[in-house]
């Protein structure tokens, strides 16, 4: 199968981006081969720290083992927000084929160390490593940052010759979680000309790009939900990103999240004498996998890309 390197080169080339999509559980796993399988895509299957914990690494890598040998769609599984050197190298020697060293919280030269720390082990074994630069707002997981800090073009440069990292996540305006903006939301597309002008030509990547459908919003407040004034990222503004820039990875996790929410609370709802899991998890699970198949057709256009 051809490496991540390859498909983020063909990206580069060709104007789309690999989506990356989180999961911390078996079916939203499958919703997302099974999306990727049908619109010929190759994705990245994300988990986090906290994901990890939740099902169990060696339980992910085997389960992850038996999807990619039965999707005919590339599947790269990747540590997303890896926090410290313990971690990633845990997530290389599992085998994933990509990790996320976050050290963008601490000092520039802490963040520094610690990721060319993370590149020579993970090079070594021939894996993939993201770092970041910069810091997004919002809550998701094991993240949890107050206001944006955006990412310095001078910076960008320096880091990515000091730690030999193979791509880049920059903090242009958006934010993790569901509630990222309170008025109309902006991308700082300024500051990713200087980056690219910096960076020609090298792989950038863009966390906390949920859009926060509002379809899945109202399903899940209309079904006994209280999520009030959630708002995402304009998919206008990130497809821009693919389109016009060097972004070829786009993080998607609270829309799959929201999706498998909505698919739930509505079976459960329509059907209050069902207490058969296989049952109430099988909307969530069909609403997941038109998230990822609309993402990949009309966001970040890697439909038919194998």
């Amino acid at each position: 199968m051809k490496n991540l390197l390859y498909y983020y080169k063909k990206a580069l080339k060709s104007g789309f981006a690999l989506g990356a999509f989180n999961f911390s559980n078996l079916e939203t796993l499958k919703a997302i081969a099974s999306a990727c399988e049908k619109s010929k895509s190759p994705a990245i299957i994300a988990v986090s720290e906290s994901a990890l914990n939740y099902m169990g690494d060696e339980f992910i890598v085997e389960n992850v083992k038996i999807i990619k040998n039965h999707c005919k769609a590339p599947l790269f599984l990747h540590l997303d927000h890896g926090k410290s050197f313990d971690v990633c190298k845990k997530a290389v020697d599992l085998g994933f084929d990509s990790i996320m060293i976050d050290a963008s919280s601490s000092p520039f030269e802490e963040n520094v160390s610690l990721t060319k720390k993370v590149c020579d082990y993970a090079h070594n074994k021939g894996i993939f490593v993201e770092g970041e630069l910069g810091q997004l707002a919002g809550i998701e997981d094991n993240v949890s940052v107050e206001e944006n800090h955006f990412t310095n073009p001078q910076k960008a440069k320096e880091f990515v010759k000091l730690t030999n990292v193979d791509s880049l996540a920059v903090a242009i305006g958006t934010s993790h979680g569901a509630y990222k903006y309170q008025g109309e939301s902006k991308l700082r597309f300024d500051i990713l000309v200087q980056i690219e002008k910096n960076l020609p030509r090298f792989p950038l990547v863009l966390h906390g790009a949920s859009s926060v459908n509002k379809e899945y919003v109202d399903i899940i407040n209309n079904n006994g939900g209280n999520i009030k004034n959630a708002k995402g990222v304009s998919e206008e503004l990130t497809k821009m990103a693919v389109q016009m820039h060097n972004v070829v990875k786009i993080n998607i996790d609270t829309d799959l999240r929201m999706a498998f929410t909505a698919g739930i609370r509505k079976s459960m709802n329509e059907n209050p004498e069902n207490f058969d899991q296989r049952k109430y998890c099988l909307l969530g699970q069909k609403y997941v996998e038109d998230v990822v198949s609309h993402k990949i057709k009309y966001l970040l256009n890697s439909e038919n890309k194998i």
